[in-house]
């Protein structure tokens, strides 16, 4: 069986309510259930899905802050529920229905979402027509129409499973998040050029982020995942080519910061430009305000060295090469320059808790909130090769990118906000054994540098 739903936009201007509203409490779950279940029990009869939807305490619990509960005299009457830009499950009790409370329900939703400077939208069934009728008498207009089958809806619950976007979707950071996101039960669109093997679970929507058309336009995500913005066209050509979105997500980078500013870097930090980063940093500056111009709400992520399963970049796996070979391993000066990680699942787990929390700060640097010398990576990174390394120690001036995965640059990130909402990060001996063991066998998929090269036509021997 396949079904229309309707996606709805309020054209209207912001309505005048009568109704005072409070936030859902655990007392309410009672009376909330029997509500929900009365009211769309006969509409998913007629559709033959699963007739008990509501969702349970805990759930029910994690949303209170989103879900609005009208009560009179001691008794629900009525409630709605707002997600971001979007009004869902607008429900009124049976013997109170008639009486004009799902309309001051449906205003007062709206009223919100344009108090929040953002368009009402909300998506309802087709053959749901004293809602769509409500809904157009009141401001509402259909925007595009979708066909849901039942082998979309995943069980009958369409409506509670997020639609994410994430722009590439086949290469370290991007590809390892989509799959993330699928393993958590989300329904993931990635956005890519189509030349490389896709990740498992995903719908690929198949061009270049600057030539999307209107590919984008009539699907609704509740998030949009940003991997792969590297300076304002990139944003700029996303952005008008999205139609409805609830986030926007952008990983950015630890490059927007300049390497005189004081460390730890803080989120207020100046920006400016980078010795050592150059033109990759002033250009995701540049995006990240031009995000925030056409995004207020963004949320902006700023990861100091990523590394986990699925990193083609040669570092943890240059030193994975160089144990499996038994080769000497050539670290510069006397090895102390600090270095901060962050595990890309550790960044998925954190933008999973931005989608889940919404919190009211939009701009994190992300990282572990400890540096480990560069002697004591190599050492570990040998370690979980089930090696020990034979240490060489370059002290005569080289420069260090000749032979080595990173700059002469020691800098830290400040990740009190982070920690705030995820306190617990990857240990990195865990994390570069999970990296290892990818790393065994995708060999081929790492994009080699020539150090070892170098190493043997300027070092050994010497």
């Amino acid at each position: 069986m396949i079904f229309k739903v309707f996606r709805m936009e309020y054209a209207g201007s912001k309505p005048e309510v009568s109704l005072r509203l409070r936030n859902y409490r655990s007392t309410d779950y009672a009376a909330y259930r029997q509500m929900y279940e009365d009211c769309f029990k006969p509409l998913r009869r007629s559709l033959h899905l699963q007739l008990h939807c509501c969702p349970d305490r805990r759930e029910m619990t994690a949303r209170s802050s989103n879900v609005w509960i009208f009560e009179e005299d001691g008794t629900v009457k009525g409630a709605v529920t707002l997600y971001d830009r979007q009004i869902d499950d607008l429900i009124v009790s049976g013997n109170c229905r008639k009486q004009g409370i799902g309309t001051q329900l449906l205003k007062y939703a709206a009223g919100v979402l344009l108090e929040r400077g953002f368009v009402p939208s909300l998506n309802v069934a087709a053959v749901n027509g004293d809602a769509v009728h409500l809904y157009e008498k009141n401001g509402f207009v259909i925007r595009d129409i979708r066909t849901i089958t039942h082998e979309e809806t995943d069980a009958m619950e369409y409506t509670d499973r997020k639609k994410l976007l994430v722009t590439g979707g086949t290469v370290f950071v991007s590809r390892y998040t989509a799959e993330y996101f699928v393993s958590k039960g989300y329904e993931v669109y990635v956005m890519n050029r189509n030349t490389r093997k896709q990740p498992e679970g995903v719908h690929l929507i198949a061009c270049d982020r600057h030539a999307a058309g209107e590919r984008l336009k009539d699907i609704y995500f509740d998030a949009v995942i940003d991997v792969t913005a590297y300076d304002e066209e990139d944003i700029n050509d996303l952005t008008d080519a999205l139609g409805g979105f609830g986030q926007y997500i952008m990983i950015s980078s630890s490059a927007v910061y300049p390497e005189t500013a004081p460390q730890p870097f803080r989120e207020d930090e100046t920006q400016g430009p980078n010795i050592y980063w150059g033109k990759y940093g002033t250009d995701k500056s540049a995006a990240e305000a031009k995000l925030l111009e056409k995004v207020p709400d963004a949320y902006i992520l700023r990861p100091p060295y990523l590394y986990g399963e699925m990193d083609n970049v040669y570092r943890e796996a240059f030193v994975f090469e160089c144990a499996e070979n038994g080769r000497e391993f050539y670290i510069p000066k006397d090895g102390s320059m600090g270095l901060q990680f962050f595990h890309v699942d550790d960044l998925c787990r954190f933008m999973a808790i931005l989608i889940d929390q919404k919190p009211s700060v939009h701009i994190f640097n992300t990282g572990n909130d400890e540096m480990v010398s560069i002697e004591e990576w190599v050492k570990l990174c040998y370690r979980v090769t089930g090696r020990d390394p034979v240490l060489k120690y370059v002290t005569d001036g080289t420069e260090q990118r000749k032979y080595f995965s990173f700059h002469d640059y020691e800098y830290m990130l400040d990740v009190t906000e982070m920690k705030k909402l995820m306190p617990d990060t990857m240990p990195l001996q865990e994390g570069l054994e999970r990296a290892y063991a990818w790393y065994a066998g995708h060999k081929d998929e790492v994009v080699r540098k020539p150090f070892i090269e170098y190493i043997d036509s300027h070092f050994r021997g010497d």
